[in-house]
């Protein structure tokens, strides 16, 4: 429906961030005056610690001020993306960004012309400066990194001729790319797209899913030199940009702004390869209820279980998600439930509204959520998902100053997902709809094979290929082909039949332009798995612990954060926890079912 039709409950209240356009515009041009002025410190900011530190101090201010402008335009925009004002509005913020960071060049590279020792010394003339540290101490790990400044200047020329391979990539796949014509159920010819492949590979009719498969991979296996010479040029790209900084490999490169070592990769890996066999009783399982002699590639989408249509009402979906995750404690629960009524939610779809779901927001506002309910069961978990990032957010923002009030990347996921885990295991112990039962369970199981088992092969694949590289062995169509076929094998094993076409499947995989991401969403779920353990079985402090990790900002970095909450991740317990889980999972779901049928 029109937005305007939809009450106003239902709907962020704007006035909450600026309560007038006119307040907006004040602060805008504020905030453009601020920019311009900031250019003095360039010639100042190592001249002693109090210009030091009025430099420091100015620039997150500024950035604070501007991440609040912002996110008042994006949101404004993502209800609404055919208003051609809001979408001016954020793109004049977005501009004022961008000059933001013209301006503000100087600054990390004027610190780290600084040895660590002159920054103490500063502190003892200046003690304000103790404010930023930790952020002082992280960016003198990037000195060793840092080339001179003729040498940095040179860098940045060329990597503005560099880094448009996923660009490249993307337009072959997404808009160049086209597929014969494949016949749906009903026999009609249709021709099949990247967009709808995924609906005919889920197709209950095994003549339609086998048809898509095989197509789709033809039209790639035609391109398969391409994409890899595409491949091979990103990937020489970013070891030789790691190699100039001082790097052993790409690799350490890309995990080292998260403050890790190779090894947290490498013990995800080791910790998956060493469990496969959950993997595979789950597809026996898939290959028995789907009553198949041989279970194939294009079968392994197919659903085991029956439409399931119940329906959640928003005040029913809220409430569910409270009386699941009081577990966290009374505290936790008043916020969010203050949250929901003071319109932290903008609940139902409307049109030119933004798709899917995100929790946003910034320090100087509340931790929004969108979402487009629709009253089914994932419409529910993805407000308990939501949820998760916006009360992790909640508790970084209220228990550290503005410098730290964050978390990175690398946890992101954490607190989404052990919301997840919870309500799941909340409707399981709660519900008497065996139905319901065996859906939640069906969903649990493909997060567990889709997040862990296949995000793991993909990441094992990409340090593989850059190891190649690295090597100097060359990328060619065969060689990616090969390698990707053999991971399919080890991770289907011996009772899937690994169809041929598979091995183009790494073609069309866009993650592998992500540099070293995937393996995050792996270790994200397993330290989530890790942390819901701990709470239901009433491990002591378990929920104090976790509360500690979501409150510490970026104070600490992402391993030591997660410490808190009593996860280590060079402790291959925790993947193993969450492997343990999914075995528990399919037990329980193979016990329902068999009560059921």
């Amino acid at each position: 429906m029109d937005r305007e039709k939809i009450e106003q409950q239902y709907k962020w209240d704007f006035t909450q961030i600026f309560a007038t356009e006119d307040e907006f515009e004040a602060c805008f041009k504020e905030i453009e005056k601020e920019i311009k002025a900031f250019s003095k410190h360039e010639s100042i900011m190592a001249n002693n610690a109090k210009s030091f530190y009025n430099a420091i101090d100015d620039y997150y201010r500024i950035t604070r001020k501007l991440e609040k402008l912002y996110v008042y335009t994006s949101m404004n925009f993502d209800t609404d993306t055919s208003n051609n004002y809001s979408q001016s509005k954020k793109i004049r913020a977005s501009n004022l960004f961008d000059e933001w960071t013209n301006v503000a060049f100087f600054v990390t590279p004027t610190i780290l012309k600084k040895e660590y020792s002159e920054i103490e010394a500063y502190y003892k003339e200046e003690p304000k400066l103790l404010d930023y540290e930790i952020i002082l101490k992280r960016e003198f790990r990037y000195k060793e990194h840092t080339l001179s400044d003729k040498e940095e200047k040179l860098l940045s020329s060329i990597s503005k001729a560099m880094g448009n391979d996923y660009q490249t990539y993307s337009l072959l796949k997404d808009s160049d790319l086209t597929f014969d014509n494949i016949k749906d159920e009903e026999g009609e010819s249709i021709e099949l797209t990247s967009s709808n492949y995924s609906i005919y590979i889920e197709s209950k009719n095994r003549r339609v899913r086998k048809d898509a498969f095989k197509t789709l991979y033809k039209t790639y296996k035609q391109f398969s030199n391409t994409f890899a010479s595409i491949i091979s040029g990103s990937i020489k790209e970013n070891t030789t940009i790691a190699k100039l900084r001082k790097y052993n490999s790409a690799r350490e490169y890309y995990l080292y702004h998260d403050e890790l070592d190779t090894t947290i990769y490498d013990n995800l890996i080791d910790s998956v390869s060493n469990n496969m066999n959950v993997l595979y009783k789950y597809y026996d399982l898939k290959k028995e209820l789907l009553e198949l002699d041989e279970l194939h590639l294009y079968d392994i989408y197919t659903p085991i279980v029956k439409d399931f249509d119940k329906k959640y009402s928003f005040e029913e979906a809220k409430n569910t998600v409270l009386e699941s995750l009081s577990i966290l404690g009374e505290d936790y629960v008043d916020i969010l439930r203050q949250g929901y009524e003071n319109k932290w939610v903008d609940i139902y779809p409307n049109k030119a509204k933004r798709g899917g779901a995100y929790s946003g927001g910034c320090y100087d506002t509340e931790p929004y959520m969108l979402l487009n309910y629709q009253e089914k069961y994932n419409d529910m978990s993805t407000l308990a998902h939501e949820s998760g990032h916006s009360m992790h957010s909640y508790y970084a923002r209220h228990n550290n100053p503005y410098q730290y009030g964050d978390y990175a990347i690398f946890v992101a996921e954490v607190a989404s997902t052990v919301n997840e885990l919870i309500l799941a295991k909340h409707l399981l112990k709660n519900s008497n709809d065996n139905k319901e039962k065996l859906f939640i369970l069906n969903n649990l199981m493909d997060l567990f094979k889709g997040t862990i088992y296949r995000q793991t092969m993909f990441a094992e694949f990409e340090k593989e290929i850059y190891n190649d590289v690295e090597n100097d062995i060359p990328l060619t169509a065969d060689h990616l082909n090969t390698k990707y076929y053999e991971l399919n094998k080890k991770y289907f094993g011996d009772n899937v039949i690994v169809d041929e076409e598979i091995k183009y499947e790494w073609t069309r995989i866009p993650h592998f332009y992500y540099n070293f991401y995937v393996y995050k969403y792996a270790t994200g779920l397993s330290a989530a798995c890790h942390i819901v353990n701990n709470i239901l079985d009433g491990k002591e402090n378990a929920v104090e612990d976790y509360k500690k990790f979501l409150s510490c900002g970026t104070t600490l970095n992402p391993i030591d954060s997660l410490k808190l909450a009593g996860v280590d991740l060079n402790n291959k317990e925790v993947i193993e926890s969450a492997l343990k889980m999914f075995d528990e999972t399919i037990n329980e779901f193979k016990s329902i079912y068999k009560e059921t049928n």
